[in-house]
């Protein structure tokens, strides 16, 4: 593989971006409009600049990298791309009408990855007609420093596909897991109800935001805890993925605390807005 298509430019799609460029791929963004995709290139740029200031890359290195991303608004640019991730908002509408409307453009053997943490992968593939060459690759924000990748087949994705992926994950130097195509995955599925429990202890009155972050980090020998995640993340996107594992699955368990639900409501979302568990606009 020498060409990554990116459709979508979020944080996800731009970290995916960074990481394949800076890997010595040709990387082609796709985006909705010029000021999604100058900020996409820009966050790049940013993030390539810190690099070059902690003398973790040269400025010929981070020059190179961005040189071989392209940004578009046409879906029609992308043909060419021996992989294709489609990373934009986890609602089965939207992807299914950039998933149909990619397959026609794209060549028969290219592949077509979903960024999709919560979504079925056969689902996706079946509104393709390359179920074989469609495949789940889960990344983890921030992209760059998480070396993770979920790699999710569905019932028809070909060995050579996911062995494609895989060898594709390892030169973008991350750690491709197999994992089964399950509602939340492995990660998700540990991981948000580990915050969801949280909330419920703050709920309840076991501790304050910090002293339940400050538990799991030392206890746990967490890096961040989880309601400090939660905030990192988006409690938009808690309860989301919540909402989506309670339906998949059918369990009440998954359901999202008030503490969650409540600061939605309000919009504070975390650190994206300025407050969630925690005042950010301090």
């Amino acid at each position: 593989m020498q060409r990554i298509g990116l459709i979508g430019t979020g944080t996800m799609a731009t970290g995916i971006a960074q990481q394949a460029a800076q890997s010595g791929f040709d990387v082609v963004i796709q985006g909705r409009s010029d000021a999604s995709l100058e900020r996409s290139s820009g966050g790049v740029k940013k993030a390539l600049d810190r690099l070059v200031a902690k003398e973790k890359i040269t400025q010929q290195t981070a020059d190179e990298a961005l040189g071989r991303i392209k940004t578009t608004q046409a879906l029609e640019d992308l043909k060419g791309c021996d992989i294709v991730i489609e990373s934009v908002a986890e609602e089965l509408e939207i992807k299914r009408d950039l998933l149909e409307r990619i397959d026609s453009i794209l060549s028969e053997d290219a592949i077509i990855a979903t960024n999709t943490s919560s979504l079925s992968i056969e689902k996706l593939a079946s509104l393709t007609q390359r179920p074989a060459h469609f495949i789940g690759m889960h990344f983890f924000n921030p992209v760059p420093m998480m070396s993770l990748v979920e790699v999710v087949r569905g019932l028809r994705t070909s060995d050579a596909t996911h062995a494609a992926v895989v060898a594709l994950a390892e030169k973008l130097g991350k750690t491709p897991v197999d994992v089964k195509d399950a509602p939340g995955f492995v990660v998700n599925r540990v991981l948000f109800p580990m915050i969801n429990e949280a909330a419920f202890a703050l709920q309840e009155g076991v501790a304050d935001p910090e002293g339940i972050d400050a538990a799991m980090r030392g206890g746990c020998n967490h890096p961040m805890g989880p309601l400090a995640l939660a905030d990192l993340v988006g409690l938009d996107v808690v309860m989301a993925i919540l909402q989506s594992l309670q339906q998949e699955y059918g369990n009440p368990r998954y359901a999202p605390c008030l503490e969650i639900v409540k600061r939605v409501e309000a919009g504070w979302l975390g650190r994206k807005t300025g407050r969630g568990f925690y005042d950010y606009s301090k």
